[in-house]
């Protein structure tokens, strides 16, 4: 794929816009999508566009660009710099040409934060006497790396709603506005994609983006052949250009794919860290976490994250409800024992239902607002 930017952001089609959401990922799309829902719902005279996905598309937000299928992660952004660059300047000649009441970005912290500096440093942004605030809806990580960006946060942002009920207390530090609005996996509305069910498939789940798909699968793949029995896997993909490549694999054909829409039943999982695997985990799945990655994307980022786990379900319990099997970790063999393990164990199933309503419970703490109520103070 070029490098240079394929295209232009449209204007907005009413002529005026009171919010700009961004959101890259797949996640950040369906999250925000909940958000701008909630809003129109009580604001229906809200004009709201976005850099996003599907979600916020059917949300009633006008998408100006589909930035989840431009998903990049590791040593490969380094290949594209220049396309992130003009994505950038892109976005901040929009801001600055249309003048929203506020920009909203959502997670995606490496992009999402040099557009926030961006726009800072034009004049467009609030905090520098611009006429846009700049609010951020999932707080970037800074408890597991970089957490000195935290202050520069507070320079350029005029707010933050985080969903995890220690981060207010991360940002206690600085005049950083923070709001707990709750996680998106446990709020009332909210339709889980995948539950326990102990006649259903085995899960395996590679991710969303391609270059884990490419390491992952296969090694999935191979562990179900050694431990899934008479029993089927299910691959649930989040678009078409994952759903592509998988098919490209040629794989058996007990293993079939499946668009992540519907809610499915599982009876063990073998997942990515990530989204999905905190899916599973609230849903008491028992299974397995897996990552691999290039080398030099691993040995970056251990030099950067400081974290005794990369599952967000053990990281949040700080201890191990997922066994993680990360790079020369993640072979076959391993993963086929632990699949065996979780369809056969009737003690390790329990645990782990257990362990998820714990989980449950830590996420449920009271809130400050809703994500839709959080926005609309941002917009009055």
């Amino acid at each position: 794929m070029s490098n240079a930017l394929p295209f232009r952001l449209p204007a907005p089609v009413e002529g005026r816009v009171d919010l700009l959401v961004i959101a890259a990922e797949h996640s950040g799309d369906q999250h925000a999508g909940r958000m701008v829902r909630g809003l129109l719902a009580a604001e229906p005279e809200r004009r709201v566009c976005a850099l996003g996905g599907g979600a916020l598309a059917d949300a009633g937000a006008q998408l100006l660009q589909d930035l989840t299928t431009q998903s990049t992660m590791g040593f490969a952004v380094f290949g594209r710099l220049s396309f992130y660059r003009a994505l950038i300047a892109e976005v901040v000649r929009w801001v600055g040409e249309h003048q929203p009441r506020a920009v909203c970005f959502v997670d995606s912290s490496g992009l999402n934060l040099r557009i926030a500096k961006k726009l800072f440093a034009a004049g467009f942004a609030a905090k520098a006497g611009g006429p846009t605030r700049l609010v951020y809806y999932i707080s970037p990580q800074v408890w597991a790396s970089r957490a000195r960006r935290r202050f520069q946060m507070a320079v350029h942002l005029d707010g933050l709603a985080s969903i995890f009920p220690f981060e207010k207390e991360v940002y206690a530090d600085t005049d950083l506005p923070v709001s707990f609005v709750g996680h998106p996996f446990v709020a009332e509305d909210y339709r889980a994609p995948v539950a326990y069910d102990p006649a259903g498939p085995v899960l395996l789940l590679p991710g969303s983006r391609s270059g884990l798909v490419k390491r992952l699968m296969p090694v999935m793949a191979e562990a179900f052949a050694r431990a899934g029995g008479d029993r089927g896997a299910l691959v649930l993909y989040p678009g078409d250009a994952i759903r592509w490549q998988i098919e490209a694999m040629n794989l058996p054909a007990n293993i079939t794919l499946r668009a992540a829409d519907d809610p499915v039943g599982a009876a063990a999982v073998l997942t990515t860290s990530g989204t999905m695997s905190m899916h599973c985990a609230l849903a008491g799945i028992p299974g397995a976490v897996t990552y691999k990655t290039d080398p030099l994307t691993y040995w970056l980022g251990r030099m950067i994250v400081k974290v005794e786990f990369i599952g967000i379900a053990n990281l949040l319990l700080k201890r191990e409800m997922y066994p993680e099997f990360i790079q020369g970790a993640a072979t076959a063999e391993a993963l086929a024992s632990e699949l065996r393990d979780a369809l056969e164990n009737e003690t390790r199933r329990d645990a782990t239902r257990e362990t998820s309503t714990e989980l449950k419970t830590l996420l449920s703490a009271q809130t400050d607002a809703s994500p839709a109520g959080w926005i609309a103070t941002q917009l009055a």
